[in-house]
């Protein structure tokens, strides 16, 4: 009898600690909708009452807990918090009104969550899913680069899980936004390439807000359009200046200025392809661009045959890729070749001493019939 009792007291127990044993501590999302556009200003001022005490997100953060929690924060809406702590602009040009609000969240966040686990989330939050299938080496980078901004936002250690579904939600992109992400992502990647910039890397991993879940079709087609804008300005950062030449000798020394307007060195290579057989072009290797600088090369171009050449410089990476789009040089050549000369020399001397001679005859004929 005593010894079912026991049992029966030991099986009680035991589903009683059960749920405890194996309850997961509650995990608290801090992620919102994108607010931050591509050039640095704030579309609207939604998020300063989202960091109030009563707002969604200041309720997560000011509300007092005693028990344990994970928080699954993205970096990226940290980011936009703390521009928010300094002097920010709103795209309406109406006067901002969270600096303060920002700045008390932000303290309060790195108090509150300073004695819990806390996971960064991919930088910006996408769907995982569909990052993973748009491009998943990128998603790598989004985790990594999400990591180390958090843990530089809270002057601590923070755990990063890509394997494990910390987000939620998912996007919507049609094809057309599908190939602006792709774009845009590829133009970025191939310029990371050559230029290591922190303001280019933040924009590159920016792009992932473009598959946040928590934007719409509208949204996401205006952040789309604005980070066309943003890229393209990194892009044109770097250039060749197109140009048009005339040669008027077989050899030339043409001047070709390259821009480098990044605040970094940058060293590349240019590529010189001419677009027929006229004229031969010299290439370069190994130039070194001093940062926002304008730094002019001389280009070799002999001349085979007179006419009009374009040539495409290109600038490219150690392995000849391609990091920005072409400039177009057009040359037009109008010296003549010295075989031409040449021939064309010796043809006259040869009708000049023919007729000199037809002349001689002439007079020779002349002369014999006065006899």
């Amino acid at each position: 009898m005593r010894k079912l009792i026991f049992i029966l007291l030991s099986l009680f127990f035991l589903f009683i600690t059960l749920p405890f044993a194996s309850a997961e501590e509650p995990v608290v999302r801090i992620t919102s909708t994108v607010h931050q556009n591509f050039t640095g200003e704030f579309v609207n001022d939604d998020l300063a009452q989202e960091l109030t005490p009563s707002g969604r997100l200041g309720q997560l953060v000011f509300t007092p807990f005693k028990e344990a929690k994970i928080w699954a924060i993205d970096p990226a809406l940290i980011d936009e918090v703390i521009a928010m702590t300094g002097d920010y602009i709103l795209i309406g040009g109406a006067t901002p009104s969270g600096k303060e609000i920002a700045l008390s969240w932000l303290t309060q966040l790195r108090e509150i969550s300073s004695n819990n686990e806390v996971i960064a989330l991919a930088y910006g939050n996408p769907d995982v899913a569909l990052a993973k299938r748009l491009a998943p080496s990128e998603l790598r980078a989004y985790f990594a680069y999400g990591k180390t901004a958090l843990e530089l936002a809270l002057g601590r250690n923070v755990r990063s899980e890509p394997n494990q579904l910390w987000s939620k939600g998912t996007a919507k992109l049609n094809g057309d936004l599908s190939r602006s992400y792709g774009d845009a992502r590829k133009d970025l990647t191939r310029l990371s390439r050559v230029v290591t910039s922190p303001d280019l890397e933040q924009l590159r991993m920016g792009l992932a807000r473009l598959l946040s879940p928590f934007l719409n079709f509208e949204e996401r087609t205006a952040f789309s359009l604005n980070a066309r804008s943003a890229v393209d300005a990194q892009v044109q950062k770097l250039r060749i200046v197109r140009g048009k030449y005339q040669l008027t000798t077989e050899m030339s020394s043409l001047p070709v200025t390259v821009i480098n307007d990044f605040p970094v060195e940058v060293t590349v290579n240019i590529r010189m392809v001419a677009g027929n057989a006229r004229i031969i072009v010299d290439s370069f290797t190994g130039v070194v661009l001093p940062a926002l600088s304008k730094l002019q090369l001389e280009l070799n171009a002999f001349v085979i045959a007179p006419g009009q050449t374009v040539v495409l410089a290109q600038i490219t990476d150690a392995l000849g890729i391609s990091v920005v789009p072409s400039a177009v040089l057009e040359l037009n050549a109008t010296v003549i070749d010295s075989r031409v000369t040449w021939f064309t020399t010796g043809t006259a001397i040869l009708l000049l001493l023919a007729a000199i001679a037809q002349s001689v005859r002439r007079i020779k004929r002349g002369r014999q019939s006065e006899i």
